[in-house]
């Protein structure tokens, strides 16, 4: 365990431009209008940026520290979790004591939109946790294939969905109710169990993309 736990320290300190990048744009962010999207929400950026440090900048780096790809995964595995606690945290703190001092306008936060709050904050912040860990695991394994032939299919495969989906009516309906139960859910038990049994499934997927992953 304290390889792993090397890794994911070393993961940590090298994704210092995620956390920037994130910080600017939460303390910079301004909307005009009555309605304006709750800065916290800006968080979920990091989430977004992590993968892409992981798969494209560290492995590399950890691999010619002598790191085991096992090692590199487990420990993006729980340095994925750890951020997505930690962006759930400050989201959920900013959206209960800093959205409502804008009394003059509307705030919208996506932990409303998503319906999460429905179940109470402590609810809240754990939906929130395991849907930012899903996005990240998905983004991790999506771009670890993009060096293989299987990731270019992947690609054409999910633009193809969006392109055919989205247009024809019933197959949209299918789209939305995906998304309705991967994000759009007020169930907090259905919400945490399909994001984490999506995460474990993508994560079984990215082990076997890792073994086939080279330098």
């Amino acid at each position: 365990m304290k390889a792993v736990f090397a890794v994911v320290k070393r993961l940590l300190a090298s994704n210092k431009i995620s956390f920037i990048l994130t910080a600017l744009v939460v303390l910079c962010a301004t909307s005009s209008g009555d309605v304006v999207l709750s800065n916290g929400n800006y968080t979920w950026l990091l989430a977004v940026l992590t993968p892409f440090f992981f798969v494209f900048y560290d492995f590399s780096k950890l691999m010619h520290l002598g790191a085991s790809k096992k090692d590199y995964f487990v420990g993006c595995l729980i340095s994925y979790a750890f951020l997505a606690f930690c962006i759930s945290l400050v989201n959920t703190i900013v959206h209960l004591l800093i959205d409502p001092l804008y009394p003059a306008r509307t705030v919208i936060n996506l932990m409303d939109v998503c319906r999460w709050t429905e179940n109470g904050i402590l609810a809240a912040g754990l939906q929130q946790m395991c849907f930012l860990l899903l996005v990240m695991v998905f983004l991790h394994v999506l771009l670890s294939m993009q060096a293989h032939w299987y990731g270019w299919l992947t690609d054409a495969v999910l633009v193809a969905i969006i392109c055919i989906f989205t247009p024809i009516a019933p197959l949209r309906s299918v789209l939305a109710g995906f998304f309705q139960i991967i994000m759009l859910n007020g169930s907090a038990p259905l919400h945490i169990g399909v994001c984490l049994l999506l995460s474990a499934a993508l994560s079984l997927g990215g082990l076997v993309v890792l073994k086939r992953k080279t330098l």
